[in-house]
């Protein structure tokens, strides 16, 4: 079996990239051949066996064309505009062979398009052209059925891998020794964009490090605000508990997460957050925006709750606490995946 992916590539790392990932990881250890279309800029391209870079659409277009497979699966994310439909389109037309779609934003029921699903529309058309939806809650589920998408068509499949950080991997100097003087030590990990409330979090900083002078909290990803985050956090007299620690790669990402006294997921729109789960996984307390579809065990505060925020992080760092470390990694989600591949191609094969 050869199966293509589509999607975003790291650098910088995401979750959607970590599932393409994970899954081609999981493919080439079953002996199966994978390849992979970025289908956004990587901030750093490395040569690779398998994984293309097509610097515009009519490139992408001609690897749809030539690229030999048995499946074809992209990967989006929340926000689907024309471009984004038009990739949809030429994936599905051009599969050579059973198509899949993942959407991996949990958010997108709340969206306008969300909201105004339809069957008789482009985007209804578009994605019923695909032989198997992958969503990750119920309520994407719901709006792919008012896309007119058969109830059959559509898994419902959590996109991340329970995974234990790998001990012999070393935090570099800079992050660890911030990490070592924090108490607590808070980190966030999210793309540095308007969506993830940022800024919030940083003013937060003031009431905690009035009660806990300690307090360091660290921003790990990239994005369009690097530079005024940069200079917000530098506006503050606190800027020294501050740590902006750019892209980190995330087999670092997941130590940080099991070092972190409390992780941080404050956000203006989001849908179900890889770094959530990982946490979770490893028993690491979570704080996060309330979107009405978090995880149980999350501590959940409203949408800009400054305030909120920081009396959260002062309540659970004095609560005393005995974490539990799991024993074993989790591919169940990754395996189901590789289970819906197989059961087309044999679908496939029969039909013929």
């Amino acid at each position: 079996m050869h199966v293509l992916q589509l999607g975003p590539y790291p650098p910088p790392e995401g979750g959607i990239n970590r599932n393409i990932i994970a899954i081609r990881a999981d493919l080439a250890e079953d002996g199966h051949e994978t390849s992979v279309i970025a289908t956004s800029r990587s901030s750093r391209v490395v040569e690779e066996s398998g994984v293309y870079h097509p610097r515009s659409p009519l490139a992408l277009i001609r690897l749809l064309l030539s690229l030999k497979r048995d499946l074809t699966h992209l990967h989006i994310g929340g926000k689907i505009g024309a471009r984004v439909l038009g990739l949809a389109f030429a994936s599905a037309l051009l599969s050579r062979g059973p198509s899949i779609l993942t959407l991996h934003s949990g958010g997108y029921p709340q969206t306008k398009e969300g909201r105004s699903a339809r069957r008789w529309s482009i985007r209804g058309f578009i994605f019923r052209m695909f032989d198997r939806i992958i969503v990750v809650n119920d309520q994407l589920k719901g709006v792919f059925l008012n896309y007119g998408v058969e109830p059959g068509r559509i898994s419902v499949i959590l996109p991340y891998v329970n995974e234990l950080p790998d001990e012999s991997v070393v935090v570099p100097e800079p992050l660890a020794a911030f990490a070592a003087k924090c108490e607590p030590f808070l980190l966030t990990v999210g793309l540095l964009e308007p969506e993830y409330d940022l800024a919030m979090q940083i003013d937060a900083m003031e009431g905690v490090v009035n009660e806990h002078p300690k307090a360091g909290l660290m921003i790990v990803g990239s994005g369009s605000l690097d530079a005024e985050l940069r200079g917000h956090i530098a506006s503050k007299s606190y800027r020294e508990n501050i740590f902006l620690a750019g892209d980190v790669p995330h087999a670092v990402t997941l130590r940080l997460i099991e070092m972190t006294d409390i992780l941080l997921r404050t956000t203006r729109f989001d849908g179900d957050a890889i770094s959530i789960r990982e946490a979770l996984f490893l028993d690491t307390p979570v704080i996060a925006s309330d979107n009405g579809m978090r995880p149980q065990g999350v501590t959940l505060i409203p949408v800009g709750g400054r305030d909120e925020l920081g009396s959260a992080i002062g309540r659970i760092f004095r609560a005393p606490r005995n974490r539990s470390r799991p024993e074993t990694n989790d591919r169940s989600n990754i395996r189901a995946v590789i289970k819906v591949y197989e059961g087309l191609i044999s679908k496939q094969n029969h039909t013929f």
